[in-house]
């Protein structure tokens, strides 16, 4: 089984590099640090934020609510009348399923938005190394993360941070 593996691995290795032989021109960009490096995406950020804002300021004051309740009921539980004891445990746990399925949906939320608009900015960078690559004649373009070296490649970071800006 490992001398298969080892074949398979080998072969694709071998084939990889018979690609990148059979390319006039590689070059290597690195995609993160443009992502990092982007204005944009601090005011994505801010318009998440804000976004989601009201949603985060109602999650707190549930959670603070459900903490004095639950202070009180540890705190006067033992010189509460049975019945009041008991309608006041029974509103803490309805109080905590609202709070966990809120939570849950807002996280939800935030995430999905957070990848849509991260999508984007990353789409935006994909079209500027389509267009670097092709105004400067790259035949292959590989993401600098990737690559363990790039001796005779050319580094179009620069070109296309500019080219996102």
């Amino acid at each position: 089984m490992k001398k298969l593996l080892c074949a398979a691995g080998l072969s694709i290795a071998l084939a990889v590099s018979a690609g990148a032989q059979a390319a006039d021109k590689i070059a290597v960009v690195n995609v993160s640090s443009i992502f990092q490096q982007l204005p944009a995406r601090a005011a994505v950020a801010k318009q998440l934020e804000n976004e989601f804002k009201g949603r985060a300021t109602e999650l707190q004051g549930m959670e603070n609510d459900l903490q004095a309740k639950m202070q009180k009921l540890q705190r006067d539980g033992s010189t509460m009348k049975a019945s009041e004891r008991s309608r006041m445990e029974k509103d803490i746990m309805s109080q905590r399923e609202a709070f966990s399925t809120k939570a849950q949906a807002f996280e939800q939320d935030n995430r999905r938005r957070q990848a849509e608009e991260r999508n984007k900015i990353l789409s935006r960078i994909q079209d500027a190394v389509r267009k670097v690559a092709s105004d400067e004649g790259y035949d292959v373009v590989i993401d600098a993360n990737a690559v363990a070296y790039a001796g005779k490649s050319k580094d179009i970071t620069a070109d296309v941070l500019k080219q996102v800006k």
